[in-house]
């Protein structure tokens, strides 16, 4: 059985156990969370939140890339967020390359350089402050007055914010 066979038997032996209201796409809190994609980044669990308050976006990092910008973008211009929280964590994969590095494995293995940019980073307190600055100074964001980022801590749960 593969893990994608494991995750639909769950989802038939569940049912629909998830409360929230589903009639809307826009958030009724208002707010989108950006965070990484790591798994023991459980955002649903460690806010409380239930289906239909808040967008998730989630990327390697938890970084503002372009495509996190065109997210936000239409979150906010189209379904109504007025928010942005952005939760990076400790031990993150990320850190633990480099920009060159990783474009080179890449460039070794298939004969192809990347274009986009890997976003790693060794200090996750100066990751989420460049993170924080590219949504603040985003032309195309009109709601940018209320960005707050935080670092997870996944071994205590411990949310810490970042000036």
């Amino acid at each position: 059985m593969t893990a994608i066979d494991v995750l639909l038997k769950r989802n038939r032996e569940l049912g629909d156990v998830a409360p929230g209201d589903r009639r809307s796409p826009q958030p009724s809190l208002r707010v989108a969370v950006l965070t990484c994609m790591d798994a023991r980044v459980r955002v649903f669990e460690i806010f409380g939140l239930i289906q239909g308050e808040s967008h998730v976006l989630r990327n390697a990092g938890g970084v503002v890339t372009d495509d996190m910008i065109r997210s936000l973008a239409l979150s906010q211009r189209k379904l109504g967020t007025r928010e942005v929280m952005i939760v990076q964590h400790t031990d993150c994969g990320l850190s633990l390359v480099t920009e060159d590095d990783f474009k080179d494995e890449l460039e070794a293995d298939t004969g192809l350089r990347p274009t986009w940019a890997v976003e790693a980073f060794r200090e996750v307190f100066d990751s989420v402050r460049r993170s924080m600055q590219r949504v603040k100074r985003c032309d195309f964001l009109p709601h940018t007055d209320n960005v707050r980022g935080f670092v997870y801590d996944v071994k205590t749960g411990e949310l810490t914010e970042v000036e």
